[in-house]
């Protein structure tokens, strides 16, 4: 007689917010490969973040912005390549981000070999963007916002629908606040691209 071989019961582990979990890069990575479902971060103290799954609310206007972002880097693909939230950075202070939409100069993009493509990507993208969910700690984001600042990017927006509110941060400059904006420039980071706002705030 045959006997079947069991598969053991899947545990999920629960942690409390207040509750540190320290991991070294090469643990991160391990974990990330085996929890593709979500979105984990590391902080540059090794500190381990998991993000659940957004809400539709949220997931709807971030594939709106990623959708206005990718026809414009479709359409200027020489200058640089886009990423959406699933892709993760390796930033240059240790810390393992996976910022709401992202973009990268070609050149930057090209001196990197094609290992380090496929896994977190290794440097601070150019401009990167966070869209504040109904869940999403301000402060918190902020402090990821400036974080990509003293990493490296050049222009970066934090996006809070339920305020109508946008935060711009360019580096080396104080952050400008944006009361109900119908659009977003892309200055000279993203030179020609326009983020429309009324499809966000509906």
């Amino acid at each position: 007689m045959v006997q079947a071989h069991l598969q053991p019961k899947q545990l999920l582990l629960q942690l409390p917010t207040k509750l540190a979990l320290q991991v070294t890069p090469e643990q991160f990575a391990v974990l990330a490969a085996a929890n593709r479902d979500l979105r984990l971060e590391r902080t540059a103290t090794g500190e381990l973040i998991v993000n659940p799954p957004t809400g539709g609310e949220t997931g709807k206007r971030n594939a709106k912005i990623s959708t206005q972002l990718g026809v414009w880097g479709d359409a200027n693909e020489l200058l640089g390549e886009y990423f959406d939230s699933s892709t993760g950075f390796y930033l240059p202070n240790g810390a393992n981000r996976s910022p709401d939409a992202s973009w990268v100069r070609r050149e930057r993009w090209d001196a990197i070999t094609l290992e380090q493509r496929e896994g977190f990507v290794p440097l601070c993208p150019d401009f990167v963007m966070e869209l504040r969910s109904k869940t999403d700690s301000l402060t918190v984001l902020q402090t990821k916002m400036l974080e990509y600042m003293d990493n490296g990017a050049q222009l970066g927006w934090l996006i809070d629908p339920k305020n109508k509110r946008v935060e711009i941060y360019r580096s080396g400059q104080a952050v400008e606040v944006l009361e109900n904006p119908d659009t977003l420039s892309g200055e000279g980071v993203l030179p020609g691209f326009t983020l429309i706002l009324k499809r966000i705030w509906a």
